[in-house]
């Protein structure tokens, strides 16, 4: 696993590349298995293969959004704060789990924050909601591009940790 979380970087460029359903099968699954508060399961997640809505959703941002213009699937993750007072959390975890199943899958993947995140006047969750007529009752954390990678990027160095952020007691 820290050989996994060693190469994960968040990525932003991506190939024309169209991943095979087994792949999108494999991150279901990955979001579908994160834990969550007192197992609610307060996650809902929307699949987007179709490429043109997928670049469209770079405009639910005023700015931090182009990753999405040119990759291959974008994954919204959304959760009902009815069902858990800590969806954000909940959400989060199915996110990182999808991301880190992209990189074990030799995918690339960018978190594009939308919650709390401006657009024009609205909001970025407005406008991803209405993009991809997400229910209401839904509030929406993040989209996730995945896709091919077309960067490289280098591996985190083990020995540039800052140890100081940890403290034992």
């Amino acid at each position: 696993m820290l050989e996994l979380l060693e190469r994960r970087r968040s990525i932003r460029k991506f190939t024309s590349g169209v991943l095979s359903d087994p792949q999108v099968k494999a991150l279901v699954h990955a979001g579908l298995l994160a834990p969550s508060a007192k197992n609610r399961k307060p996650v809902e997640l929307f699949f987007v293969r179709d490429r043109a809505v997928v670049a469209r959703l770079a405009d639910c941002r005023d700015a931090g959004g182009d990753a999405l213009r040119t990759v291959a699937l974008a994954v919204a993750v959304t959760a009902d704060p009815a069902v858990s007072d800590v969806w954000e959390e909940d959400a989060s975890i199915a996110a990182t789990q999808i991301f880190l199943e992209a990189e074990a899958l030799g995918l690339g993947c960018c978190w594009i924050q939308v919650r709390r995140r401006p657009c024009g006047e609205g909001t970025a969750e407005d406008a991803a909601r209405r993009m991809l007529d997400i229910p209401e009752r839904l509030s929406v954390l993040c989209l996730l591009a995945i896709g091919f990678k077309d960067e490289t990027k280098e591996d985190y160095d083990l020995s540039k940790l800052d140890q100081s952020k940890v403290h034992y007691r």
